[in-house]
């Protein structure tokens, strides 16, 4: 597979410095074990809380900061499904590394962790994954916790 993986970091608040390489690899094994195959590319952009809030707000309607935000490429609303048919281009995934230093420390784990598991959240997203039912909840769960097996980055 042939995929790029396009990095930019708007924040101050996190230091960077092995965060990028843990989510290129998250990325390209999340891809593989879904599937996909043809040349692809997706950006991430690390921001803080407030960024990801405006964002939120701008897209979403929720006046409050989040982890992760997905924006499919060629979607109208930015948040539906599907890869698109004439595009190499999956879409954005932004990142609030403000939140996943905050729930790393919450759940017990490195900070690499938490925004690996971000990373492969939001391209799920990106591939058509949601988790509004409950069934899809739990396959789009099990797909993360197969990503991150395979990472060695376990709970």
């Amino acid at each position: 597979m042939n995929m790029e993986i396009i990095i930019a970091n708007q924040q101050d608040q996190v230091a960077t410095q092995d965060l990028e390489s843990v989510v290129q690899r998250a990325l390209i094994t999340a891809l593989g074990m879904c599937g996909v195959t043809e040349r692809c590319e997706v950006s991430v952009t690390f921001v803080d809380n407030a960024a990801i809030q405006e964002l939120n707000r701008r897209y979403r309607s929720k006046d409050s900061s989040t982890d992760v935000l997905s924006f499919p490429q060629g979607d109208e609303d930015g948040f539906t499904s599907g890869i698109p048919e004439a595009s190499l281009i999956l879409g954005d995934i932004v990142i609030s590394l403000e939140k996943a230093a905050e729930q790393s420390k919450e759940f017990g784990h490195s900070i690499g962790r938490e925004t690996a598991f971000l990373a492969v959240h939001g391209c799920l997203h990106l591939l058509g994954y949601d988790h509004d039912e409950e069934m899809e909840r739990q396959t789009m769960r099990e797909l993360e916790e197969c990503v991150m097996a395979k990472l060695g980055l376990t709970r």
